[in-house]
């Protein structure tokens, strides 16, 4: 029994690990802290192994508790500041060559770390699992929990508030990335 729970435990993270711990560090903003939220992730996935039923899939199931973990997290340190460091070089790599062009192009991405930071966390999350990790629609309402057209106008209204923000950085270039 013990063994092939290890088996299983171990078979999920090799799977999933790299998309949790991208998701969390997308919504914490920091590699320490992406970190242990992933360790507690699979800390819970070996607590409630037992009593997971299978009545969905286990990266839904998964993502179901990283979106628990996350917004234990955010209510945590709700008061101080979340997203910090550089996370999004590896969403949006720099310009080479220029000088210039990769200075304007680390602004534009402050001020899109900057705008993503505002959103208020259920926004934040469809943003990056639809924006950033691209999941479909009904894959992001599943580990959400809520219904597709939530989604859909969830992303909408944040979508919405980013391009306020950001309606005057680069024409919205960054805002029309995310869109797509």
């Amino acid at each position: 029994m013990y063994e092939e729970m290890k088996h299983q435990v171990m078979a999920i993270y090799e799977r999933h690990y790299h998309d949790v711990y991208q998701f969390l560090l997308y919504f914490a903003g920091s590699q320490n802290d992406a970190e242990d939220l992933t360790q507690e992730v699979f800390l819970r996935v070996i607590r409630s192994l037992e009593r997971f039923e299978e009545r969905s899939d286990v990266k839904t199931w998964l993502f179901a508790i990283a979106k628990h973990t996350a917004m234990n997290y955010y209510r945590k340190r709700k008061w101080q500041k979340l997203l910090s460091g550089n996370w999004l070089s590896v969403v949006m790599p720099a310009s080479e060559g220029n000088p210039a062009q990769e200075a304007e192009s680390r602004e534009d991405e402050q001020e899109l770390i900057a705008a993503i930071k505002g959103l208020p966390p259920h926004y934040r999350m469809v943003v990056i699992l639809r924006g950033i990790k691209e999941y479909s629609v009904k894959e992001t309402a599943e580990i959400l929990g809520c219904s597709e057209s939530n989604v859909k106008t969830t992303m909408h209204r944040a979508l919405k508030l980013l391009h306020g923000k950001l309606s005057h950085t680069k024409k919205g270039e960054l805002y029309s990335g995310l869109a797509k």
